[in-house]
């Protein structure tokens, strides 16, 4: 489980079904159960999504047992692409994002 920050004024991007639009385009496929999006593409056998707030988006993730490279590597890049829609936040922002927070030990 994950829990990725929002760009500040980027919630607009994914309210109503417009975060479901964009897993069904990045993954293929979108389901809801509940209050989370589910999904599945490639090498992740349960991809859930939840919007906690406007600002906290919730992303956990289950690997199948396929251990292809290619197919890890793909399924990787799909997943960064999404978040990053979803987030407004490319990888490198995201991982600077975390350092900060471990730093003043909010994880």
């Amino acid at each position: 489980m994950v829990e990725y920050d929002i760009k500040k004024g980027w919630g607009k991007n994914i309210e109503g079904n417009l975060l479901e639009k964009m897993m069904q385009e990045a993954f293929g496929n979108c389901k809801k159960d509940g209050d989370m999006l589910v999904s599945s593409y490639g090498v992740l056998s349960r991809i859930e999504v939840r919007q906690i707030s406007g600002s906290v988006l919730h992303v956990s993730t289950e690997s199948s047992d396929v251990r292809d490279d290619a197919q890890i590597l793909d399924t990787k890049r799909k997943l960064n692409v999404f978040v990053e829609k979803a987030t407004g936040f490319d990888a490198k922002a995201r991982m600077k994002r975390a350092q900060q927070k471990a730093k003043k030990g909010e994880f």
